[in-house]
């Protein structure tokens, strides 16, 4: 039986976190000249020394305890550390080299991905209309690598990384806070054996651009943290497929920053490409809402 209010709760969350993703193109190019690599490196380690604060606040550390002493949950979650920070090193290298359209590409098709997922990971069945959004959305991948002139690699690793890592937060089923510490707490300190190497050789930018720029640097934490919280808590409430909907509030505004504030080139090719893409996420989304209503109409005649 569904807890109606948990999943209200989780759907608010998931609005929240993907309202939040959709703004990012406006935040990473403010960490500049930092490169991809020192902004991810910093994004990890900032947010493992929030997230261990809120983890004490908050009294996880019962439940942090229990988790990295689980093999079953450390390995997923582990796992799961590494997928986002693949994730994230993409769509920051992609935002801050002028890839914005093509980085809300990755999170447009992400939805799909999901669903693929559940198909081959958790032996879902697909119905019919989702097999026809499935070729509709390979068929403008086909369209925009044409148009592109290579196949849209970041937009691929976008999606395909961020549905693994929705994949393994749903399988670890562990709470939002002390998941996500578990999470950082695996990469974080490579990431600071990188910063320490940078800081070295006089390669880093953390103190080289002024007192803004490194609280800039500080803030990645409070960013990067607040988002994922609101994900992970979304994740363990909603199905799968429920995410895989509001995925598509981030990617809109994404969009929407590349053409009208960064004003990247979007010629007919690419119209068309996404113009698929969107056809795609209506056909899907109508026949997801239509079997949505079919369920809860038989609930409701079980029930009479």
């Amino acid at each position: 039986m569904i807890d109606r209010a948990e999943h209200r709760k989780g759907v608010g969350l998931g609005v929240a976190a993907y309202v939040m993703w959709g703004a990012f193109p406006l935040y990473w190019p403010l960490l500049e000249p930092a490169g991809a690599f020192e902004i991810l490196a910093h994004r990890l380690v900032w947010s493992l020394v929030v997230m261990t604060v809120l983890v004490v606040v908050l009294r996880r550390t019962r439940q942090f305890h229990r988790l990295v002493t689980t093999p079953r949950s450390l390995a997923l979650l582990a796992a799961a550390g590494v997928t986002v920070s693949i994730n994230w090193a993409g769509y920051i290298w992609g935002v801050n080299h002028g890839y914005v359209v093509e980085t809300s590409l990755g999170y447009f098709i992400n939805p799909l991905v999901t669903v693929l997922m559940g198909v081959l990971v958790l032996r879902e069945r697909m119905r019919p209309l989702q097999w026809v959004a499935m070729g509709v959305g390979l068929l403008a991948v086909l369209v925009l690598a044409v148009d592109y002139g290579r196949p849209p690699w970041i937009a691929l690793l976008l999606a395909f990384s961020f549905g693994s890592y929705g994949l393994l937060k749903k399988q670890a089923n562990a709470g939002a806070f002390e998941s996500l510490a578990v999470e950082t707490a695996v990469v974080a300190p490579f990431a600071l054996v990188y910063l320490l190497v940078l800081g070295a050789t006089g390669e880093g930018h953390f103190t080289s651009e002024g007192a803004g720029h490194t609280l800039l640097f500080l803030s990645a934490g409070v960013v990067t943290a607040v988002p994922l919280i609101c994900f992970g808590a979304a994740a363990v409430r909603v199905p799968l497929v429920v995410l895989g909907l509001l995925q598509y509030l981030a990617p809109v505004l994404q969009f929407a920053l590349g053409v009208l504030h960064f004003h990247e080139d979007m010629p007919v090719g690419r119209w068309v490409g996404f113009g698929l893409v969107w056809v795609a996420l209506v056909v899907f989304t109508w026949e997801a809402l239509r079997f949505r209503r079919s369920q809860l109409r038989a609930t409701v005649r079980t029930a009479v």
